[in-house]
């Protein structure tokens, strides 16, 4: 199957972990209070150990990378209370090592998106040529996530009970089951990581990456963010200022916003992307959802939804039919990049026709299952948004009343993602962030992209984070999809590279196609 765009950026995911974009953090997170990091002419001494590390480079499994262990306190407030953390890290060098600028640090989004597998994967080998000869390009796990000390929540067998939990309950008894689903998965990160829950804040993993950028011998930060890696990086210029080099914000998100309205917005961005696809469908022979356009599409497929809620559809994967939150699951993923569309197609005229595993694969690459086996994506993605932002509900009576709001965000998906945004609820941590917008003030210009039909990050959320930003400027893709760099434009490809290698920001309100 085909999404690779899809996984070249690890989008924000929401379907069994509710998408909840963190603000800043409280002392409890051992974050900055009241003052910049970056204005400081060193670390503290309790951190000047892991600012002057030295990375013991070593060759990865994949060839032409290089591989190292960052070092970082578990606790910034506390760096002596526990033992140290160890982060994953993997660069590749410049390919014209006497043009080198210096290190170019990447991350994909999530979060829980794996860096050191978007680069081995795609950006060591896919950005282009003329960035990867200048650049060292540097990936790290953040903390909880992947190779570094990754958070642990259910078996796989549990997992897979979990994906097909009925999000869309019927009656009290389906609610008071999708409640306990929520409960056991929070008990089961409890039980399986421990302390560590506490301390993967956006707001922490920002530190890390000052720490990695102190170790690679970069005065300045050059980075890459992708989906949550904007919000991320933005983090980091609102942490560290004068420490900002060249940074892209790609799919961008607004930390200003409190959870139940991320949760909203993005709603309404798949059923934008929804809209597009559609309309694409009624073009083609035998698309399965008429030809009646978008309204009519969405009803269709509700309609289906309904089906499989009463008759789950065979799939030839034992024990593993094609239910409906599973099949929504799927649609989702194909929404992030629309070369998606006709596997959808094909997907859910086969689903339709009786055979769920083209549906059920597509599921399966969203959630990273693979052989059976869970990567930690969503475990880490519900540990760093539970952390980040109070939840969007608490209570069932909460998600009752918000319903009306998300069904006319999205009559596709509203009513899905408006329980899943009650997945934080019971969380045995308690939130250390909150909404607020992040400024960066005397950070070097910083170049903020977003999609107009982005189904993940709305476009809207890109506009909002470029106003925030002391020193924001928007380039705007005019198109479909997830992210834009590296996807087609040759607008949005030379805008973005001039800015890597000169540090030339395009115009101000710069439009690409």
């Amino acid at each position: 199957m085909d999404i690779s765009r899809r996984l070249r950026s690890t989008g924000t995911v929401l379907a069994a972990a509710a998408l909840l974009i963190s603000g800043c953090t409280s002392e409890d997170s051992g974050a900055p209070s009241g003052t910049n990091r970056g204005a400081e002419a060193g670390p503290p001494a309790s951190l000047k150990r892991y600012y002057e590390q030295k990375l013991d480079w070593h060759a990865c499994d994949a060839t032409g990378f290089e591989c190292a262990t960052l070092r970082a306190p578990l606790d910034y407030g506390r760096p002596d209370a526990a033992d140290d953390l160890k982060l994953a890290v993997s660069r590749k060098k410049a390919t014209e090592r006497g043009k080198r600028i210096g290190s170019l640090m990447i991350n994909p989004g999530g979060p829980g998106g794996s860096a050191i597998g978007y680069l081995h994967g795609y950006a060591g080998v896919g950005y282009p040529a003329p960035v990867r000869a200048r650049y060292d390009m540097v990936a790290m796990d953040p903390r909880g996530v992947a190779r570094s000390t990754p958070v642990e929540c259910l078996t796989d067998r549990q997992m897979d009970a979990y994906t097909r939990t009925d999000q869309t309950p019927d009656n009290g008894a389906e609610v008071d089951r999708l409640v306990a689903a929520f409960k056991d998965f929070a008990g089961g990160c409890e039980r399986r990581s421990g302390g560590l829950l506490g301390h993967v804040s956006t707001v922490e993993a920002a530190r890390d990456m000052d720490v990695l950028r102190a170790a690679l011998g970069d005065e300045k930060l050059t980075y890459v963010g992708a989906s949550y890696g904007t919000f991320l990086g933005a983090t980091y210029a609102d942490l560290y200022p004068d420490r900002v080099g060249r940074l892209v914000l790609d799919g961008a998100m607004d930390p200003s916003l409190p959870a139940e309205r991320v949760n909203r917005d993005q709603t309404a961005g798949f059923q934008t992307a929804f809209t597009a696809f559609a309309e694409d469908c009624a073009k083609q022979d035998g698309c399965p959802l008429g030809t009646g356009g978008p309204a009519a599409a969405a009803t269709r497929l509700a309609a289906f939804f309904g089906r499989l809620d009463r008759a789950p559809v065979p799939t030839g994967d034992r024990g593993r039919d094609l239910v409906e939150s599973l099949a929504t699951t799927g649609v989702i993923a194909a929404m992030y990049d629309e070369s998606s569309w006709p596997q959808l197609r094909s997907a859910l005229r086969a689903a339709m026709d009786g055979d769920g595993a083209p549906l059920l694969q597509l599921a399966d690459l969203y959630y990273e299952r693979k052989d059976g086996k869970y990567a930690n994506l969503m475990y880490a993605n519900s540990a760093v948004n539970c952390l980040d932002l109070p939840p969007s509900f608490r209570t069932p009576g909460e998600v009752k009343r918000a319903l009306p709001a998300f069904r006319k965000a999205s009559p596709a998906f509203g009513e899905g993602l408006a329980w899943a945004s009650m997945n934080c609820a019971a969380w045995p941590v308690r939130p250390t962030g909150t909404p607020h917008a992040l400024q960066a003030k005397g950070a070097a210009p910083i170049l903020v992209v977003g999609t107009t039909r982005d189904p993940a990050t709305p476009y809207r959320w890109a506009k909002a984070l470029a106003a925030q930003l002391d020193s924001g400027t928007l380039l705007t893709y005019d198109g479909d999809g997830h992210t834009a760099y590296g996807r087609g434009s040759d607008c949005v490809d030379t805008a973005i590279n001039t800015y890597l290698l000169k540090g030339t920001s395009p115009p101000s309100g710069k439009r690409c196609a």
